[in-house]
C-alpha cells in the first residue's frame, strides 16, 4: 500500500508527511493499546469516545479554573480510569455483557460531559482564566515537537506502546490476560482471579482513553461535549482487529495493534493526498477493514 501511495503521490514519502501521519494516529494508537488488553481478555469497550471527551473536557475546565497542570491532568486520567472501573465492575460482578455495559456508559459519560459544560464549548485560553505558566507546558504536550522534529503525541504513543508490549509479553498480568481470554474455566482452575484481571484491563483502557482526550485537548485547545470523540471507539476497535486481535478473546499482540493503527493512518492520509472525497474515504476504509479481517480469518482456518 505504501509503494502504491508513493508512486501515486510523491508527497507521501516526505519526512514531514510521515511525521504528520505519526501524529495523526497517535491518539488512536494510545487508545488501541488499551483496547488490545480488553479484547484479548474477551471483552470490548464501546465507551472510549465519550471517555475521551469527558476526560479532556474535565482537564480543560480545571486549567481554565486556575488549577496547576499536573493535578488537572491527573484528575482527567482518574476520570477515565473511573469510567473503566465502572465498566469492569458491571461487566464482571454485575454479569452484564460488556457490549451492553459499555454501550450504556457511552451515553452516560457523554451525558455527564454535557451536564458539566452545560453543552457549551470549553476553550483553554488565558482569556478565560488559564494561567500562562500552565498553558505553555500544556500546549507543548499536545502541539510541541522533540528537537523541533518529532511530535510529542507520537512520543507518547511510542512509549505507551512499548510499555504495553512489555506488560503483555513479559509480566504475570499479560499471561493472565491471555489465559482469561483463551478460556475462563481453565484460568479459574489455574487460580487466576478472572474478574479482577478483566476489571484491570477496563481500568487501563479508561485511563488511556482519558490520557488521549487530554492530549487531544492540548493539541486543539477547544472541545464540545456533543462532538468531541464521536465515533472514536469504532476506529480504535477496527485498528486493533486489523492488527490481529479477535473479538472472541485470547488473541492479539501489541506489534499487530501498532501495525493496524498505522494501516488505518496511512490509508486515511493517502486518500486525502489523492484528493478522494471524505464520503468515499469512509466507505473505502470500511471495505479495507472488512477485507483485512476476512483475509486474516481465512488464513488462520487454513
Amino acid at each position: 500500500m505504501c509503494i502504491i501511495l508513493a508512486i501515486a503521490t510523491p508527497v507521501f514519502l516526505r519526512i514531514e508527511n510521515l511525521l504528520n501521519v505519526g501524529r495523526q494516529v497517535s491518539l488512536l494508537g494510545i487508545m488501541a493499546v488499551g483496547m488490545t488488553f480488553v479484547l484479548i481478555s474477551g471483552e470490548v469497550d464501546l465507551s472510549i469516545g465519550s471517555t475521551y471527551a469527558l476526560s479532556g473536557l474535565c482537564t480543560g475546565m480545571l486549567i481554565v479554573a486556575g488549577w496547576d497542570l499536573i493535578p488537572s491532568i491527573a484528575f482527567g486520567i482518574v476520570v477515565g480510569a473511573g469510567v473503566g472501573l465502572v465498566n469492569g465492575v458491571l461487566s464482571t460482578y454485575g454479569r452484564l455483557p460488556s457490549f451492553i455495559t459499555t454501550l450504556g456508559m457511552l451515553s452516560v459519560a457523554r451525558g455527564v460531559a454535557l451536564l458539566i459544560t452545560n453543552g457549551q464549548p470549553v476553550t483553554v485560553d488565558q482569556r478565560f482564566g488559564a494561567r500562562p505558566e500552565v498553558l505553555e507546558p500544556f500546549f507543548f504536550i499536545g502541539q510541541g515537537r522533540v528537537l523541533n522534529v518529532i511530535p510529542m503525541q507520537l512520543v507518547f504513543f511510542v512509549l505507551i506502546a512499548l510499555l504495553g508490549a512489555f506488560l503483555l509479553s513479559y509480566t504475570v498480568f499479560g499471561f493472565r490476560i491471555y489465559a482469561v481470554g483463551g478460556s475462563v474455566k481453565a484460568a479459574r482452575v489455574s487460580g487466576i482471579r478472572v474478574l479482577n484481571t478483566k476489571i484491570t484491563a477496563f481500568v487501563l483502557m479508561g485511563a488511556l482513553a482519558g490520557l488521549s482526550g487530554i492530549l487531544g485537548m492540548a493539541f486543539l485547545p477547544s472541545g464540545q461535549a456533543g462532538r468531541t470523540g464521536l465515533g472514536l471507539e469504532l476506529d480504535v476497535i477496527a485498528a486493533t482487529i486489523v492488527g490481529g486481535a479477535a473479538l472472541s478473546g485470547g488473541e492479539g499482540t501489541m506489534v499487530g495493534t501498532v501495525l493496524g493503527v498505522l494501516i488505518i493512518g496511512v490509508l486515511r492520509n493517502g486518500l486525502v493526498l489523492l484528493g478522494i472525497s471524505p464520503f468515499w474515504q469512509t466507505t473505502i476504509i470500511g471495505i479495507v477493514i472488512i477485507l483485512a479481517v476476512g483475509i486474516d480469518k481465512w488464513s488462520r482456518r487454513r
